[in-house]
């Protein structure tokens, strides 16, 4: 998520002993590349792995796991590599999946998965798995965005509550700026970690989106346009954000708030772990909206689990998704990392523990939220250059940088529609 986009590092490599093994008889072992959430070696979810291959095998016989930690960073590149090297993982959890789909690597999730594991999973994010009305992708975890505050630098203020719109924020972040010096009133991630869940967020809000509900992108769109304009004439210009958004990530921005040197950002469940261990006082609220006409929902962020027909082991990749998707393993993971569930049981269950009660506002925002276009074979080039640029439009001029970015992304989809 990445959301979902946060401090994700690693992947989890589960290789092969035999690729034709059930051929020969013998055990069938899967491969899997698969994110690890973990900060560090305790922290990993190779643990995690571990714990869930390990209950597996011994419940099937015929199937062996095996697992081993990668980086994050390197997950695309490890997944070419073994693509090319004939050596194609069974299973790949990761956050996209449209470019497989694109190489006809892929099961369709239906082959794959039990009518009792399909049944399991809410709806939005189901349609979102989907290239061209059918899923792939099969969801894994998912985490939506909120508004964190500082309610200690809000009492310095003179502020009883959270922003509900845009110039309520402007006017918040004005007074943050007179009372309290030193502290950045609102911060701005608009460099390549966080660049296309912020942009995001604030065109939603602004009543547009990157791309229309049938796939076409809309990023220089009117809307747009005016929402980067609000941000480049109302927060940056007048120093309510940090200097230069398009060069600031989200993981230094998520440390200066829990050091107390941002008032206010958007943020995912990651950063209610990092604030309450920092002891930061802290709220969350809903993303302001412009004049109220912004989408109800927020931005929701989903990884992604896909099977490949590489190996043909189909019924085993089954066996092991069903396993994988019971309630308690989802629960297991989700409580670990402060993230989302994706299948309704496991959803129901969180959402009523009062344990759970600081993820409230995530999970009403992810009921109605909004997603990237997952199942555009293009979007992970799109994205990759609004990485690079769109901070650009908060700082220069926002019509010619958007205008740039949606040609580069029309050109994209050209280029590949004529494959």
């Amino acid at each position: 998520m990445r959301v979902l986009g946060t401090a994700l590092a690693g992947a989890l490599v589960l290789t092969t002993v035999s690729a034709c093994g059930g051929q020969s008889g013998g055990p069938v072992t899967l491969k899997l590349v698969a994110a690890d959430y973990g900060e560090n070696a305790e922290t990993s979810s190779k643990h995690y792995w571990d714990e869930v291959s390990k209950a597996f095998e011994a419940a099937n016989p015929g199937i062996k796991v095996q697992v081993e930690v990668d980086s994050w960073t390197d997950i695309g590149k490890k997944v070419d590599d073994m693509i090319a090297a004939g050596k194609t993982p069974d299973l790949l959890q990761t956050g996209g999946f449209a470019d497989q789909v694109a190489a006809d690597r892929l099961y369709p999730a239906a082959d794959v998965l039990s009518m009792d594991t399909q049944a399991k999973f809410m709806d939005n994010f189901s349609h979102a798995g989907q290239v061209l009305g059918t899923q792939y992708g099969i969801p894994f975890v998912s985490s939506s965005r909120v508004l964190f505050y500082n309610k200690a630098i809000f009492r310095q203020a003179g502020i009883t509550q959270p922003p509900t719109t845009w110039n309520e924020l402007r006017a918040t972040a004005e007074k943050i700026k007179a009372k309290v010096p030193g502290v950045t009133p609102y911060g701005l991630p608009l460099g390549p970690e966080e660049a296309p869940a912020e942009s995001m967020l604030w065109t939603l809000s602004g009543g547009g989106s990157l791309s229309d509900d049938v796939g076409n992108y809309t990023i220089d769109s009117d809307q747009n346009q005016a929402t980067f304009s609000w941000l480049k004439n109302n927060l940056v210009s007048t120093g309510l954000t940090y200097p230069d958004p398009g060069k600031m990530n989200r993981t230094p921005a998520f440390q200066d708030f829990t050091a107390g040197k941002v008032a206010m950002l958007n943020g995912h469940p990651t950063l209610l772990r990092m604030a309450s261990a920092a002891n930061i006082e802290f709220g969350t609220a809903a993303i302001p909206k412009k004049d109220g006409v912004g989408r109800t929902g927020s931005l929701g962020v989903a990884d992604w689990m896909m099977a490949f027909k590489a190996n043909g082991h189909k019924n085993e990749i089954k066996k092991f998704l069903s396993f994988v998707y019971t309630k308690d393993y989802q629960l297991k993971f989700d409580e670990q990392y402060n993230l989302l569930p994706v299948t309704q049981d496991a959803f129901n269950q969180m959402s009523s523990d009062p344990k759970h009660a600081d993820l409230k506002q995530f999970a009403v925002g992810l009921t109605n939220a909004s997603f990237y276009p997952f199942g555009d074979p293009v979007w992970g080039e799109v994205s990759n250059r609004i990485k690079a640029g769109i901070g650009q439009a908060v700082t220069g001029d926002p019509k010619q940088v958007l205008g740039g970015l949606q040609d580069a992304a029309m050109k994209e989809a050209a280029r590949v529609r004529k494959q």
